[in-house]
Order: C-alpha cells, then sequence, then structure tokens
C-alpha cells in the first residue's frame, strides 16, 4: 500500500504523461546517428568481404613491403645510375656507394620476405625503418616533406605489422597475454594508426586544388580523424584505402608512360609507396583499432 501511495503521489514507476517511454523521446546524439549509419555499413562491408576476409592480412602484408621489394629492383636494375647519383650528387666515396647499395638490396630482401611469410617480425620491422632512414640520409630526401611524409605511413604500415604479428601470436598460445604484451601492442596501434594517416595529409597539401579534390580531401580528412580516434575506424580505415587506391591508378599510372619519361619513376616510387600505406590499413581493417580508440572504449561503457 505504501509503495502504491509513493507512486501516486511522486509519479514513481507511473508512465510516462505524453505516452510511450521516456528513453524513446530522447534525440540522438549527432555521433550515435553516425554510428549507427556507419554499422550498416560496416555490416555490409563484412558480409561483401567475407570471401577474402582469410587472406586480407596476407594482402596487408605484402602490399606493405611491395615499395621495398620494388626498390631492390630498381636498384639492381639501374646498378650504374645509383651509383652515379650517390658519388657525383651526394659526394659518396666510390666503395662506399657499393656496400650502401648491396647492403640496401640485401635487407629489403630478406626484411620484405620475413615479413610476408610472417617470421621473425620484430627483426624484420627494424631492419625496414633501418632501410627508411638510411636511404632519407644517403639520398638526401630527410628534408624533403613529401617524402617525409610518406615515409612515415610507410613506418606506421610496418608498426601495424608488428601489432598484427603480435595478436595472432596471443592466439596462438593458451591462457591470457603478459601484460607487458598487451600494453605494446596497444601503444604500437595506436602509433600505426597515426602515422598512416600522413601520406593522405601530404596529398591534401600538394597539387592543384578543383571542387572534386576539395571534397575528396575533406572526405579523407574527416576519415583520418576517425582512424587516429579509433571512431568506426574500419569504416574510414576502408573509406581511404578506396579513396587511395583510386587516387593512385589514375595519377601514378606509370605503365602509361613511355620508358624514357621524365617522370615514370616519380610515378613508380609513388604507387608502389602508396601501395605499402593501402597494406597497412588492410591490416588495420582487419585487426581493428585496438584497445586505445572510442570504439573499444564504447564496448566498455
Amino acid at each position: 500500500m505504501a509503495q502504491l501511495r509513493a507512486q501516486g503521489s511522486y509519479g514513481i514507476g507511473a508512465p510516462a504523461p505524453f505516452g510511450g517511454d521516456i528513453d524513446q523521446r530522447v534525440e540522438q546524439s549527432p555521433l550515435d546517428t553516425i554510428r549507427q549509419q556507419t554499422s550498416k555499413i560496416e555490416d555490409l562491408l563484412d558480409t561483401l568481404s567475407e570471401p577474402i576476409k582469410p587472406f586480407l592480412p596476407a594482402i596487408g602484408r605484402f602490399l606493405i613491403v611491395v615499395t621495398f621489394i620494388e626498390d631492390a629492383l630498381r636498384i639492381i636494375t639501374q646498378w650504374n645510375d645509383q651509383l652515379l647519383y650517390l658519388h657525383d650528387y651526394r659526394h659518396i666515396p666510390s666503395g662506399l656507394t657499393h656496400l650502401f647499395l648491396i647492403a640496401n638490396v640485401i635487407v629489403m630482401a630478406i626484411c620484405s620476405t620475413l615479413v610476408i611469410i610472417r617470421r621473425h617480425s620484430e627483426y624484420a620491422v627494424c631492419g625496414l625503418m633501418g632501410v627508411v632512414v638510411t636511404q632519407a640520409l644517403g639520398y638526401g630526401l630527410i628534408f624533403d616533406l613529401n617524402f617525409f611524409l610518406r615515409n612515415l605511413s610507410v613506418m606506421g604500415g610496418l608498426l601495424m605489422v608488428l601489432s598484427d604479428s603480435w595478436v595472432r601470436k596471443t592466439k596462438a598460445f593458451a591462457g591470457l597475454p603478459q601484460l607487458e604484451e598487451k600494453d605494446r601492442k596497444m601503444y604500437f596501434q595506436l602509433a600505426g594508426r597515426v602515422l598512416l594517416i600522413f601520406l593522405f595529409i601530404g596529398f591534401v597539401f600538394s597539387g592543384e586544388w578543383s571542387v572534386l579534390r576539395i571534397i575528396v580531401s575533406l572526405l579523407g580528412l574527416a576519415a583520418c580523424v576517425m582512424v587516429v580516434v579509433g571512431f568506426k575506424a574500419k569504416f574510414s580505415a576502408t573509406l581511404l584505402v578506396v579513396i587511395l587506391s583510386v587516387f593512385n591508378v589514375i595519377v601514378n599510372n606509370f605503365w602509361t608512360l613511355h620508358e624514357h619519361h621524365p617522370h615514370k619513376d616519380f610515378a613508380k616510387y609513388d604507387f608502389f609507396q602508396i601501395l605499402s600505406i593501402v597494406g597497412g590499413l588492410l591490416l588495420l581493417v582487419n585487426s581493428g583499432p585496438g584497445q586505445f580508440s572510442i570504439d573499444e572504449k564504447k564496448k566498455v561503457y
């Protein structure tokens, strides 16, 4: 009786005065609306990509190292031109130029193979990062902003290889992973996500502006922000994969240029570097953004 009187006096437990559930009348925030719409798109993408999902990590790893494989082949096929540039323009002594090129080819070939077959990933990634730094110094490109941003993104892809290998290592053994390994994986996933987007930032601030370019840039920048904070990271990474792939085929179509065209080598270099960043984004699509992300925090709360 006391409970009924309390409900009658204070409205506790009584139906909503205007009918319906109170919670249903609360307006959705823009963030919730975006989350709902992107969730539908993610579900559709999951359904469409189901046949290739088992192969996605292997495809991602191969694309990440494809720029190093192409670079090794380039050095071998243009050996004399490389020696001439390093000696005459970079003023590196002849003996050191040979050692520099040989070391680069060997490290890129071995480490790329290790990444593809998923063996000794830590050593392979360190070796390839070392190649990125030494080539920047050796070829004098360290102060080239576009080159710098591209290589930051390539390093982000390599960090995604590390986090992907630790995810698989955790699944391979029974029991819970050690706290140190979990922390290491989280930090590297975050660093990889952040570095991956630098290529697109370089794309936004280079080239001629047009209406289409502005639209693509705004969409891409929004997707980059979502990748960094880990909000619908799989959807935003997929969007960046599509944008970068279309851009790569249209702009860096080196196969249409004459063999002696002055921009052919530059277009080929850019094409394979973008493929590497696409590979890193595919690993992000496959493994998710990690625990330092809005997506994971939403699951907790």
